[in-house]
């Protein structure tokens, strides 16, 4: 009996968006702080003995650093546990394109897949600053995750919650209609994130801005062979011990999950619905 496969999604360490000198730093450049390197090497402590089978990053130098000092840490804590062999019954699902791969690095003779860049899955897109009011500033930063924002929202002048899931939904469905994978880690964005446990909680475009996400923070998800998701942890902090269930459930004795609806059939949920 086959069992779910689980994604382990990572929002990347801490960051400094303005330098020594108060000077800001370009958000597509931005590295990790020192604090931020130790939080990525804790997270990876925490999934360490996990074989990955595949990484996905964004592509920006935070969440690639991020997911390289996670590989490295969890191939040096523990022996990777062989991957699990794809179900069969799903080889006439659609494969992934190809993405853009970059060397991971393995410790104590551990290998590990590739850290692949998805620019998809890319934080939410902000505005020129300098188009805000000062007073329309806090409000523009803080709107996106606060409550419920409405589709047409935009991040800080720029992308709205809609383009968001317009980009970040179909990735998802790439990434579930791949056989090729049991176990995988995403380190994304707190943004992106949050659209995707909003989907998987909700079965809809809604986002939730009040889930919470801090630095290198650890979720769950577990997908059936339908596509429906079932979130297993949200926000775990990369320093403590895991708390979610180690062992996936075979796919009959598992509860509800929310369907991801595919493309093809023109039924992306909406807003509204």
């Amino acid at each position: 009996m086959s069992t779910r496969r689980r994604i382990y999604l990572l929002r990347h360490a801490e960051v400094a968006y303005f330098d020594e000198d108060g000077q800001p730093v370009a958000p597509d450049e931005v590295p990790l702080t020192p604090a931020g390197r130790h939080q990525a090497e804790q997270a990876g402590a925490a999934l360490a003995g996990v074989r990955f089978d595949r990484v996905l990053t964004s592509g920006l130098p935070r969440t690639v650093e991020t997911a390289h000092l996670v590989l490295t840490a969890a191939s040096a804590m523990g022996e990777p546990t062989p991957p699990s062999t794809p179900d069969p019954q799903q080889t006439g699902s659609r494969s992934a394109p190809a993405s853009r791969p970059t060397p991971a690095p393995a410790a104590g003779g551990n290998t590990q897949p590739p850290v692949e860049e998805w620019p998809e899955l890319r934080e939410l897109m902000p505005g020129r600053l300098a188009d805000l009011a000062p007073e329309e500033l806090e409000a523009a930063f803080l709107g996106a995750f606060r409550g419920v924002p409405a589709g047409p929202s935009r991040f800080l002048g720029g992308e709205t919650i809609d383009e968001l899931f317009d980009r970040v939904l179909p990735a998802l469905e790439r990434l579930l209609g791949d056989p090729s994978w049991d176990t995988a880690l995403a380190v994304l964005h707190g943004g992106v994130n949050r659209a995707l446990l909003s989907f998987a909680l909700g079965g809809r475009r809604l986002f939730l801005g009040a889930i919470e996400q801090a630095p290198a923070c650890i979720n769950v998800l577990d997908a059936d062979q339908g596509g429906g998701l079932v979130v297993r942890a949200v926000n775990a902090p990369p320093g403590t011990p895991p708390t979610w269930p180690a062992a996936r459930p075979p796919w009959r004795s598992c509860g509800p999950s929310t369907r991801v609806p595919s493309r093809l059939d023109r039924r992306w949920p909406t807003p509204g619905g």
